[in-house]
């Protein structure tokens, strides 16, 4: 059956601006495809594919014909990672020509209005929706921490989409806008104490894996900070497809339905996960920051490095707001000092790193260790934060 659109909506359908209009024929499509009644109107959005790397020549010119349609975004949107340090791209050696091309993405997103924040984490600057906020992310670690830890509702869009309906102000009400489709799926007894962040990174890259694209519920675990919660997410939208997940006592006081199917995460599965997710012992580059860190993590590894000097490359990723704090507190400098780079706008999954001379990487982030050997064609070592900084002090 048709979507049933609104006298607004049928005017957007038939808008002579070309952008808007094919935003919305998009959207349509979308929504009869997925069986969606109607739209919701959305109060934020975030853009994905905004890295070169991963659009190339033709991202660009879509990008930059969009632009001169007349797109124009109606909702605040923020856009993902790009492939390099908008500022510092020369001092992290990428090439010029990948700069240039990167500078083409940046203006046509600014021309449309789009926040020139490139960030996997708009929630920690400055786009923080509020509990049932009707939203349309993009970036799959985004979606999550959205649905799951905020409350808003948010499918994982696609670059496209999620672009159409910034320009619209507007998305299909399908999937995880529906109540009845924010249920668990799953229930995972863990068995083991998490002792770091990396611990549960490790948890979401098991779940991630097993229940696909299911919703799991945790019980057993004994509290959670923002960042554990972050890493745990991420994980789960990297090995699987997980868009939400519940956390007992810690995202939701909630009880699971009884007669959900079970799994148990115990001491082996965590010493096996972290066996999963590494292929390497020697690395050339440490990167933390995927999803993009906060200011408490850029703190922990700057509290570790005060004075210290580091063996290899180090970058910490952030977004512009996050280093601007880290920047006042001191620890960037400290970082810095130490041999490190505290980056923002990109992180190692979507810069190019594979052509800068980096063959392996040590991270804490499960997603990057899930990513990277396909995408930056590395070797990885997984560890927690402090253990690989251990590692690397001179």
């Amino acid at each position: 059956m048709p979507m049933d659109l609104t006298t607004d909506e049928q005017a957007l359908l038939e808008s002579d601006n070309p952008a808007v209009r094919k935003s919305m024929e998009l959207l349509v499509r979308l929504g009869d495809i997925y069986g969606a009644e109607e739209f919701v109107e959305i109060g934020s959005a975030q853009a994905s594919g905004i890295s070169y790397k991963s659009i190339g020549d033709p991202g660009v010119e879509f990008l930059e014909g969009f632009a001169a349609e007349g797109a124009e975004v109606e909702v605040q949107t923020f856009a993902n990672p790009a492939g390099m340090d908008i500022d510092r791209w020369e001092e992290m050696g990428v090439d010029p020509e990948f700069a240039k091309q990167q500078r083409r993405i940046v203006g046509a997103l600014r021309e449309m209005g789009v926040t020139v924040s490139f960030t996997c984490t708009p929630y920690l600057a400055g786009n923080l929706p509020g509990p049932n906020e009707h939203i349309a992310w993009a970036e799959s670690s985004a979606v999550s921490f959205a649905n799951s830890v905020v409350g808003a509702r948010t499918n994982r869009e696609g670059g496209p989409s999620a672009l159409a309906a910034a320009i619209t102000g507007r998305t299909p009400k399908y999937g995880l806008h529906l109540a009845e489709n924010r249920v668990p799926t799953h229930r995972i007894d863990v068995d083991v104490e998490l002792q770091n962040q990396a611990d549960f990174a490790a948890l979401g890259s098991w779940a991630g894996r097993i229940v696909e694209d299911g919703r799991p519920y945790f019980a057993g675990v004994d509290g959670a900070t923002t960042d554990e919660l972050k890493a745990l997410g991420a994980a789960m939208a990297a090995t699987g497809a997980v868009a939400m997940h519940f956390v007992g006592g810690v995202t939701t006081d909630e009880e699971p339905p009884t007669d959900l199917e079970t799994l148990e995460f115990g001491s082996a599965e965590l010493e096996a996960e972290y066996g999963e997710l590494n292929s390497t012992e020697d690395t050339d580059l440490i990167v933390f920051g995927c999803p993009h860190a906060s200011v408490d993590e850029i703190g922990q590894v700057a509290d570790r490095l005060d004075g210290e000097s580091l063996d290899r490359d180090l970058w910490v990723c952030a977004s512009g707001a996050v280093k601007s704090q880290a920047d006042r507190m001191g620890y960037t400098e400290t970082i810095e000092d130490a041999g490190g780079m505290v980056l923002s706008d990109t992180c190692n999954v979507v810069a190019p790193i594979e052509e800068m001379g980096y063959e392996s990487t040590a991270t804490d982030s499960a997603k990057a260790a899930a990513y990277l050997p396909g995408f930056g064609e590395q070797d990885v070592h997984f560890d927690d934060k402090l253990s690989l900084l251990e590692e690397a002090i001179e």
